[in-house]
């Protein structure tokens, strides 16, 4: 009996301390909890401001490169507008000129025609002088009827013979045949043509053949 009474006396001391151990421990978390508590509802951490000023500047960064994505698309854009109105332009004109110059082929044959009947017609005309009372009077008015229906027939389709004596040489319109004494003229000019020259809708489609004046050499 004494013995346990002994070892409850030894127990009790141990016994107190621990609760006061157990006290201490629950001031100290609940302190602990405090203090956490108190972190989690005050001023932001100063740790945490870099992480904002990165993800503005990401943001900032994004809508740069957004930015210069638009403006690309765009530049690009607009150069294949200005590409397909180009593109456009040249269709229609590309029509256009088949449309003006699809006979261009048949108009060079013509004008052959044509120079036959004038120089047929010419000779029918001196023939006729020579003997104005033969048929060939008839036949001449009848060529030169044929001759001034044909010549405003071209000109309806936009098909016109050149008239270069006395204008300057061009050598996008003349071929020179020969050179003929400058009497009269200045040097330079068309004296005569030995072959009309065509234009259709203003293009050359066949040149003149002409002798061009050049100054006399003594």
């Amino acid at each position: 009996m004494a013995a346990c009474r002994s070892v409850q006396s030894c127990i009790n001391p141990l016994l107190q301390r621990l609760r006061g151990d157990r006290h201490l421990l629950f001031a100290f978390s609940t302190a602990a909890q405090q203090r956490n508590t108190g972190d989690d509802c005050g001023p932001e951490d100063p740790r945490d401001e870099p992480r904002h000023v990165l993800d503005e500047n990401t943001s900032d960064h994004k809508t740069i490169k957004l930015e210069e994505q638009v403006r690309d698309l765009t530049e690009r854009y607009q150069r294949a507008q200005t590409d397909s109105e180009n593109v456009r332009r040249r269709t229609q004109k590309f029509v256009e000129d088949a449309k003006l110059f699809g006979i261009q082929s048949f108009c060079r044959d013509l004008v052959e025609v044509a120079d036959i009947l004038e120089k047929t017609t010419e000779s029918t005309i001196e023939g006729e002088r020579n003997d104005p009372d033969s048929a060939l009077k008839k036949i001449c008015e009848g060529l030169s009827l044929v001759e001034s229906k044909l010549q405003s027939i071209f000109t309806k389709h936009g098909l016109q013979k050149m008239n270069p004596i006395g204008g300057k040489y061009d050598p996008y319109d003349h071929e020179i045949v020969c050179h003929v004494p400058a009497e009269g003229v200045k040097p330079g000019t068309v004296a005569l043509v030995t072959l009309d020259g065509y234009k259709l809708h203003g293009r050359t489609i066949r040149h003149a053949q002409v002798g061009v004046a050049v100054e006399s050499q003594e």
